[in-house]
């Protein structure tokens, strides 16, 4: 293969990547209907936009409050969780350091805070057929000043 040969196909996929983006339409639907579109965001049916909006927030905002629980677990040593925690596991005839219970619930606590904020990260990249691109993204001038 000569030199000549790969930079006629270097500058064929160039093309070919042009036409792909070309094919758009103003929604940001590419022409192959496979529901992908632009980088960031996947465009599906309405429907199922709301289903995933509302049980990736519900799934954020408890994780988050679980987590806290957690992380409140772990610092008090009079908390109810912690009790109960430490309970169970002296019937079962489990005995747990202090200090390695607080490890653990602290490690737990930001572990769940975590994964609320990653669904809902992942949530967020879903839109409706029609919805507009965010301001960010679109080449619009703004109006404000």
């Amino acid at each position: 293969m000569s030199d000549t040969d790969t930079a006629e196909r270097t500058a064929d996929s160039g093309a070919n990547s042009r036409d792909d983006e070309q094919r758009t339409d103003g929604t940001g639907d590419s022409g192959d209907g496979d529901g992908r579109s632009g980088g960031r965001d996947i465009v599906v049916p309405m429907r199922l936009y709301k289903t995933i909006t509302v049980f990736s927030t519900l799934i954020a905002v408890v994780s988050v409050v679980v987590g806290f629980v957690l992380l409140d677990a772990a610092t008090l040593s009079i908390s109810f969780l912690r009790r109960a925690i430490t309970g169970v596991l002296a019937a079962v005839g489990i005995g747990i350091a202090d200090g390695v219970l607080t490890a653990i619930l602290a490690f737990l606590g930001l572990a769940v805070i975590g994964f609320g904020a990653g669904v809902y990260i992942v949530g967020t990249r879903f839109r409706a057929r029609g919805m507009g691109k965010s301001q960010e993204d679109s080449n619009e001038e703004s109006d404000n000043g």
